[in-house]
């Protein structure tokens, strides 16, 4: 059973940096899409950075160039590093596991099967 287990986050002014980590276990996949999600009160879930086993990464076009998603094989911990936070990146942020695929644009929550319990990052201005 794949468990993933997100820690990191908690609370920045505006323009300050945090990294998420995100440590995953009983992934055995060769082939898969590592996500990071995140969802605002009263705003849907939205998808913001992902990692293909390839190592191909996307994101969306409110974090490129602040945002940074990356994968340590070896420790199976998947990381965002976020620069110049901003009040409006405030949120739970969750990684999530789509195996046996590749990732596609934009992310779908629906089709990741595994996920975190979610970490809070809060941006004051």
């Amino acid at each position: 059973q794949v468990q993933l287990v997100e820690s990191g986050g908690g609370s920045v002014q505006s323009g300050g940096s945090l990294r998420l980590s995100c440590v995953a276990s009983g992934y055995t996949y060769s082939k898969y899409c590592m996500g990071w999600f995140r969802q605002a009160p009263g705003k849907e879930r939205e998808g913001v950075a992902s990692i293909d086993s390839d190592g191909s990464t996307s994101y969306v076009d409110s974090v490129k160039g602040r945002f940074t998603i990356s994968q340590d094989n070896a420790k199976n911990t998947l990381y965002l590093q976020m620069n110049s936070l901003k009040p409006e990146d405030t949120a739970m942020y969750y990684c999530a596991a789509l195996t046996r695929d590749y990732c596609h644009w934009p992310l779908v929550s629906a089709n990741f099967a595994y996920w975190g319990q979610g970490t809070q990052v809060t941006v004051s201005s």
